[in-house]
């Protein structure tokens, strides 16, 4: 399930794939990150995750305790993602040639391991991501499967936006700040303030 929204100005139009966090949908990323992009003129196309939005199965089968069945739906979501990009760039409304990424947490991690293999994608925002959490278990078996800082480094000089939050409690900075230490330049790291919702 997708949702694909095109900007209402004339010609091709620069294009952004949108992945959302955990527990988010495709819904929550067309109406923040989506719509605000419509609005300057920028196509995007939203995608729900396995185990999200349409395709919730429930959390209950979410395989948190199997970190081999988590690879492998971290894989099926980035051979989506990958499958949805090239879908962007084949729609004559878009100019293949700006082809972007934004994720968001979760969203983020696989945004990151998708612009690693697909050149398509000529620019990258990541937001409250990094690199994989010190507490992973089975880390050295993780990294050869999925490793955000093989990841990252297999970008290549495409720009790289990093906005993560000072005090995250799910990102933490040390994980943003060694995933932004081992990208290549041009890259920019964004530290917000605390957010507090009342």
């Amino acid at each position: 399930p997708a949702t694909f929204l095109l900007p209402k100005s004339a010609g091709r139009a620069p294009a952004v794939l949108l992945l959302h966090g955990f527990s988010s949908s495709k819904e929550r990323m067309v109406q923040s990150v989506g719509r605000a992009l419509q609005q300057r003129s920028v196509a995007s196309l939203a995608l729900d995750l396995p185990f999200h939005g349409e395709r919730d199965g429930g959390r209950d089968e979410i395989p948190y305790r199997n970190p081999l069945a988590l690879v492998a739906a971290w894989t099926t979501a980035v051979r989506e993602a990958r499958a949805a990009i090239e879908w962007i760039a084949a729609q004559p409304e878009v100019d293949s040639a700006r082809i972007g990424a934004i994720g968001y947490s979760l969203g983020g991690f696989l945004t990151l391991m998708t612009a690693s293999e697909e050149p398509l994608v000529r620019a990258v925002t990541l937001a409250a991501a990094g690199d994989l959490p010190d507490t992973t278990p089975y880390v050295a078996l993780v990294r050869r499967a999925v490793d955000p800082l093989r990841a990252v480094r297999k970008l290549d000089g495409r720009p790289l936006l990093l906005v993560n939050g000072r005090r995250d409690r799910t990102t933490r900075p040390a994980q943003a700040e060694r995933l932004f230490s081992y990208a290549d330049e041009p890259k920019a790291n964004r530290q917000l303030p605390p957010v507090y919702l009342v």
